[in-house]
């Protein structure tokens, strides 16, 4: 993979046919990671709030601000305080919210972060540098934890020797170190087509980073900011983020429909809260072969309704 690949937002051409940016509107940029989404948004004419709760890609944003003086802010904060920062800021809608979830290429690629084993590096793995490291969870959790959280967020069926194979290694340093504990626990030859260890990382950075209590999160952010007529698109990378938007979208747009007349006693839920639900849009050979990072993406979006947002509902 080329060095620019990484930087290549995905489906970006669907995620522009979804938004439909133009002058006069105003669209979030949840995820502003090296700002390929916001910067294409900006082109079409839109106003720009982007999110990131990554100090480092805040910092590279600054020249497209100062390019873009006036259409955009870029906001030093989790998506899922979206509203709130908005609010702050007297602005209580917008018209679209744009979400790339997951671990951003540069992250990827900068071995210092932490977040992967192609470089070696102290093993960190935290987007907003603060808060508990992966050495800190991993070197001071029970076996017991640890193999929970390789289960249930890196699906990995044979958590329990990997956690127990970690907890005889401790105390780990460096992503290297973790990466060889994996292999050796689950068996690793240098032609395989996965590396074993990649589950491991994938768990261990979505528990110290709450990736997925922050995607819900900000979803109901996003319900509650979007105005009728508004867009959410999401484009998620793997099973469990999809599973949560997709579950997310089945709810909001089927809130609130016609009870059986079976079941007289029953009362209605809120109203729908999204409707125009997508199907789950993936992308191109073309683009693949372009973009190898765009392979296990996924696209959703959806159109926000006159309802009020559930969380407010009566």
């Amino acid at each position: 993979m080329s060095q620019e690949a990484p930087h290549i937002p995905v489906l970006l051409d669907e995620v522009l046919a979804a938004l439909a940016p133009r002058e006069g509107l105003t669209i979030v940029d949840a995820t502003f990671g090296a700002g390929g989404y916001t910067t294409a948004l900006l082109e079409a004419g839109a106003q720009v709030h982007a999110f990131d709760r990554d100090p480092d890609a805040v910092a590279a944003g600054g020249a497209l601000v100062a390019r873009y003086a006036g259409r955009l802010a870029l906001h030093p904060a989790r998506f899922s305080a979206m509203r709130d920062e908005l609010a702050a800021i007297g602005i209580a809608q917008v018209d679209g919210v744009v979400m790339d979830i997951g671990v951003s290429s540069m992250q990827l690629d900068q071995g210092e972060r932490g977040f992967a084993f192609m470089h070696d590096g102290p093993l960190d793995m935290r987007m907003s540098r603060e808060g508990e490291s992966a050495a800190d969870f991993l070197n001071t959790a029970d076996v017991e934890v640890i193999a929970d959280v390789l289960y249930r967020y890196g699906e990995e069926r044979q958590s329990r020797r990997v956690a127990r194979a970690i907890v005889a290694a401790r105390p780990l340093a460096t992503t290297g170190e973790l990466a060889r504990v994996v292999r050796r626990a689950l068996g690793h030859r240098p032609h395989d087509k996965k590396d074993p260890a990649t589950r491991t990382f994938q768990a261990v950075r979505i528990h110290v980073n709450d990736e997925l209590g922050e995607l819900e999160a900000g979803l109901a952010a996003a319900e509650a900011l979007l105005v009728p007529g508004g867009v959410l698109a999401v484009v998620s990378f793997h099973s469990l983020e999809d599973r949560i938007v997709k579950q997310f979208l089945r709810s909001a747009s089927a809130a609130g429909r016609a009870v059986s007349r079976h079941l007289p006693g029953e009362i209605p839920g809120p109203a729908p809260t999204f409707a125009q639900v997508s199907k789950a849009i993936r992308p191109g050979e073309a683009e693949i072969a372009r973009n190898p990072r765009a392979r296990s993406s996924t696209l959703r979006h959806a159109v926000r309704t006159h309802a009020a947002p559930r969380s407010l509902a009566a």
